[in-house]
């Protein structure tokens, strides 16, 4: 076994502390079924379902610090053991969409794992409004709470038999995607991640401190970038802004931005899916990881 082995395994919390369940206070106890209510009504028309034919896929518990929260995992029924690769959600948190993109993984050839980050502070999928779901929820999740959420996810899969923690991955949307860059940044295990539209820059706030225009300079990973040129969050200047300073910082990244595509283009069930760079992300997304998980 090697050093990266035992380190990653290490961040697992003590066992003790997983057998107590959940802390009090904790607001959610299990993952949402279905859609979230604030992307309602679904695109059924582009809506991808894969199913779990040949995967063993369905909800777990990830033991944390101060209990556990739930995840949906997915992977091959047989063989392994698989590279992980961690799946951030969007602001809906890990409704069936995410727990699609598992199966994607999955299909793929990884054990793919979606935690839900924001089980301490309430659950997203109940909420209508965007505004408010941000404000009572989203806001509230410090990004210190989600690394140490992340770093026990993969220890959980690295402890099973069916996960290589030699070959560990993240990918996430919209609010994941920025979490993928600061993680990316966290963690030193992380071989490569893939950021979906996330956020570049920001005002700080006492939960979420930096953004990943202030950690360019501290990524241990290489990390592919999918953006749209006509996302109205996310101006194309700070794409650039970014690629300026990691190049500065001698730092593998690269990006990919689609010039008619808005936010949320991956997102399938939503009207803000474009099936091209949707298909051409995912494409690349595949081989980003084939190339830096590869045995």
């Amino acid at each position: 076994m090697d050093n990266d082995t035992l380190d990653l395994r290490s961040l697992a919390p003590r066992v003790e502390l997983a057998r107590r369940g959940f802390a009090q206070g904790f607001a959610m106890t299990g993952l949402a079924a279905g859609f979230a209510l604030a992307v309602q009504p679904i695109a059924a028309q582009t809506m991808i379902t894969t199913d779990t034919a040949g995967l063993e896929a369905g909800e777990v518990r990830i033991p944390v610090a101060d209990g556990t929260i739930p995840a949906y995992r997915a992977m091959p029924a047989s063989g392994g053991p698989f590279p992980i690769v961690l799946v951030v959600s969007e602001i809906f948190g890990v409704h069936e969409h995410i727990k699609d993109v598992c199966r994607r993984f999955a299909k793929a050839g990884y054990l793919a794992v979606a935690p839900e980050l924001f089980a301490r502070q309430g659950d997203p999928s109940k909420y209508t409004d965007i505004a408010t779901l941000i404000r009572e929820v989203v806001s509230k999740a410090p990004d210190a709470q989600v690394m140490a959420d992340l770093d026990a996810t993969a220890a959980w899969a690295a402890a099973s038999s069916k996960g290589d923690p030699a070959r560990l991955g993240i990918t996430g949307f919209c609010w994941g995607g920025r979490i993928t860059w600061l993680y990316a940044a966290h963690q030193p295990n992380l071989k490569a991640g893939v950021a979906w539209y996330g956020r570049l820059v920001g005002e700080p706030t006492p939960n979420q401190p930096k953004h990943p225009i202030d950690v360019v300079e501290a990524l241990k990973a290489p990390v592919l970038g999918l953006y749209g040129g006509k996302d109205q969050g996310i101006p194309v200047d700070t794409v650039e802004m970014l690629q300026e300073a990691a190049k500065k910082a001698g730092k593998a990244v690269e990006f990919v931005v689609y010039p008619d595509a808005p936010h949320a283009f991956h997102a399938d069930y939503r009207p803000s899916y474009r099936e091209g760079p949707a298909k051409d992300g995912w494409q690349r997304c595949l081989a980003w990881f084939a190339k830096y998980l590869a045995s």
